[in-house]
């Protein structure tokens, strides 16, 4: 097995998100006080970001047969401070609805936190088996937050939920057993699991290597709601509360795609990962056009967004950063979507129709300028900067790798999405339609619309300060490159 040697500076990420989970799990025990767990989770998760960026230039550990299993790096800093803003964002998004008992604050945020422990262990795994339980220790405590109520506000919101999460659970474990197939029959073939170590293999082993990377890819892709193994992401999104359909959509997105990223920078995947991209663009966005409720469009415009981060992963190792780009522009604009959801939404209720949107921007109109922003971001217009920089780093690079026909498939589908994007953002100024009510009384309008009063505190900061990184980065892109690269 060769020898082994352990840094323990490079584990201090993997040391603060762990101990987070195990310190909100005592505070529940031993305080139950809603604000000691909740403030316990969130000093953790900044915690967790602080030791990433101390532990930056630390070397890898757990160093075996030519690899290393452990590899801190500077990408996967930024990624442990993505998944760490991101756990944050979520538990304050969550925090109305835990003030009112909707979900209980222990196991709540010992799961979130759990969650961000395996987001942390995949941005510094060094080989695939470390990467697939990176990526189940992420994935395996949202089965449960997505039906995690005492109670709720209707029934249809507890019988969605469970059935949610029973439905992302089954779908989960078929696409784990794909992705174990795949990592076995490529060690079958090569002898090796690390990361560093993994080539194409030699004849007359390369066609049962070339079956593994592509088992491997579609598990993986699983994680991303790429095509045709989507299906479980509208449902799921939407029968879960708000604020954990932001972490799907957002953490657990981002987890795949740094696993992608890992396996197809390494083995040749093209053929795979161009006809999933070009799937799961093309469907993501034509079913978007059609959604009537929120939560559900968001849901698909996400899977949309997914083909978008494949197309750079389907040029293997020159795409990867673009890749990774995308990724994080992508998850801070759809927390914004998201935040602004949960703040126009009552705790506990969902995300409601696009309907019951009209007007929103009228009688909160930083909230109405927050989510056209995102909206913009994501369709790659400005003033979503940050959006635009992330379209055009992926078209730039499939364009320079010669993969022209790949690029103007990105390009059409970013025209289609504009249908769906400018038909929310239309509809947040446009006066909503109620009986007994005068049109040309705005205030009464959005107060029908909005009764539950003003925005809390937490959402409210937590929007704003995704929006000032929303900005910084579109101003500054160079910076998030040259972290990733």
């Amino acid at each position: 097995m060769g020898s082994q040697v352990v840094g323990h500076f490079s584990l201090i990420p993997i040391y603060a998100a762990a101990s987070t989970a195990i310190l909100a799990l005592l505070a529940d025990l031993f305080t139950g006080r809603r604000a000691v767990i909740v403030g316990v989770t969130l000093l953790g998760a900044l915690a967790t970001a602080v030791c990433a960026v101390v532990a930056v230039d630390a070397s890898p550990t757990f160093c075996a047969g030519g690899g290393c299993s452990w590899v801190p790096s500077g990408a996967a800093a930024t990624v442990a401070v993505l998944f760490a803003g991101l756990t944050a964002g979520v538990l304050a998004f969550s925090l109305p609805a835990l003030r009112l008992g909707i979900a209980p604050a222990g196991e709540f945020c010992f799961l979130l936190a759990c969650s961000m422990t395996g987001g942390v262990t995949v941005g510094y795994a060094g080989d695939l088996i470390t990467l697939i339980v990176g990526l189940e220790t992420l994935t395996l405590p949202l089965y449960v937050l997505v039906g995690l109520r005492r109670f709720a506000p209707s029934e249809r919101v507890t019988t969605d939920g469970a059935a949610a999460s029973v439905t992302f659970f089954l779908i989960s474990v078929i696409s784990t057993v794909i992705a174990l197939l795949g990592v076995a029959l490529n060690y079958a073939a090569t002898g090796g699991v690390h990361l560093a170590a993994l080539t194409a293999a030699a004849p007359p082993f390369a066609a049962l290597a070339g079956v593994g990377a592509a088992l491997l890819v579609i598990g993986l892709a699983f994680k991303v709601a790429a095509v045709p193994l989507h299906a479980w992401a509208p449902a799921t999104y939407d029968g879960a509360p708000v604020p954990i359909a932001a972490y799907l959509s957002t953490a657990s997105k981002l987890g795949g795609v740094i696993a992608l990223a890992a396996v197809v920078s390494r083995l040749d995947t093209r053929a795979v990962v161009a006809v999933l991209a070009i799937l799961t663009m093309t469907i993501g966005n034509l079913v978007a056009l059609r959604q009537t409720r929120m939560i559900r469009l968001l849901a698909w415009s996400s899977v949309a967004q997914a083909g978008y981060i494949l197309a750079a992963l389907a040029l293997g190792e020159p795409g990867v950063v673009a890749a990774l780009a995308y990724a994080a522009f992508f998850v801070i604009l759809e927390l914004i979507a998201f935040g602004v959801v949960v703040a126009l939404r009552a705790p506990g209720q969902d995300g409601g129709t696009l309907d019951d949107y009209r007007g929103a921007g009228r009688r909160f109109p930083w909230l109405g300028a927050a989510f056209v922003l995102a909206l913009a971001g994501l369709a790659g217009l400005p003033p979503g900067l940050a959006g635009l920089f992330a379209k055009l780093s992926v078209v730039d690079a499939l364009v320079d790798a010669n993969w022209t026909w790949l690029a103007g498939v990105v390009v059409l589908n970013a025209v289609i999405a504009l249908a769906y994007y400018v038909r929310v953002a239309a509809g947040l100024y446009s006066l909503p339609e109620r009986v007994g009510l005068s049109v040309a009384d705005p205030v009464l309008v959005d107060e029908a619309l909005h009764p539950h009063g003003p925005v809390p505190r937490p959402v409210a900061v937590t929007i704003s300060a995704a929006v000032v990184v929303a900005v910084v980065l579109g101003f500054a892109p160079q910076a998030l490159f040259d972290a990733l690269s």
